[in-house]
């Protein structure tokens, strides 16, 4: 069988669902998903970017030839693109396409579950929840990963604290920033460092290889998280029952108050040493 899976969406999005995706592997299987997610699809025979498909002339009835003929190769097209789009849906009649919810829809719900659920509904047997990346591990000193950033502004603890925290952390500490993330590395620590990615594996590979990573609720946590670091995540207005992340090591989930009263520095320091115990207690 020829299976063509179709994930758009956020980083986290993303990684939420490769439990999902992976178990949905065929005898051939492409991957369609945001150009920046294509290196993280490894399982796939074949990923390439969404935008370079030419998968939005569709519904706009301009679709070249050669995309539909790309398309009915397929055997199977599990989608999550365009299934909220009835225009879309109706382009793509007569395609063998299966649309899926593309945001969990199930209060509380974790959204890795959530996705695992519908790879079920297709016959596919999902053996773990847990998004895993299998990255290679490196002996580098140990160094504790932060990420300040996220998908949006009131997702994101006060970079001031997260400064303030690298100064009292112990140890080599590393700032990672995205392209474009804007950082005040002159109000930086002078013995910080910051490292910067513009390919994600490369991003997993570093996250995975560090003592723990500490960031907001966002796509690196996640992908921390499944590359097999230590995560200390601190969330705001996301409900963190459906959008915590899920590793193989200790994940500590930390979260603005009711009034949105961002937990202080100390706090977050003792959740830190709680996540440390936790993590060598299970290694």
């Amino acid at each position: 069988m020829r299976r063509l899976l179709i994930r758009p969406g956020a980083l986290g999005d993303f990684v939420v669902s490769l439990p999902a995706l992976e178990a949905l592997r065929a005898e051939y299987t492409e991957v369609w998903t945001a150009s920046a997610h294509v290196p993280l699809a490894r399982f796939a025979d074949r990923a390439r970017s969404i935008a370079n498909s030419g998968l939005d002339l569709l519904e706009l009835g301009r679709a070249p030839a050669a995309l539909h003929e790309t398309l009915a190769s397929f055997d199977s097209i599990v989608s999550w693109y365009g299934s909220a789009r009835e225009e879309f849906r109706e382009a793509a009649a007569g395609l063998p396409f299966q649309f899926l919810a593309a945001l969990p829809d199930e209060h509380g719900l974790p959204a890795q579950e959530f996705y695992a659920r519908q790879a079920e509904s297709l016959g596919a047997r999902v053996e773990s929840r847990t998004p895993r990346l299998a990255i290679p591990r490196t002996n580098a000193d140990p160094y504790v990963a932060i990420h300040p950033f996220s998908g949006g502004a009131q997702k994101c603890w006060p970079l001031a604290r997260y400064i303030e925290l690298a100064k009292r952390l112990n140890g080599r500490v590393c700032f990672t920033a995205g392209p474009g993330d804007r950082l005040p590395e002159d109000a930086l620590p002078e013995d910080v460092a910051v490292r910067r990615f513009d390919d994600l594996w490369e991003l997993a590979v570093w996250l995975g290889n560090s003592e723990c990573f500490i960031g907001n609720d966002s796509g690196p946590a996640h992908l921390a998280a499944a590359a097999g670091a230590p995560v200390l995540s601190i969330f705001g207005p996301s409900d963190e029952r459906i959008w915590a992340p899920k590793g193989a090591r200790a994940v500590r989930v930390m979260r603005a108050a009711d009034n949105g009263v961002w937990p202080a520095v100390d706090e977050v320091l003792a959740a830190l040493v709680e996540l440390r115990r936790c993590n060598e207690e299970n290694s």
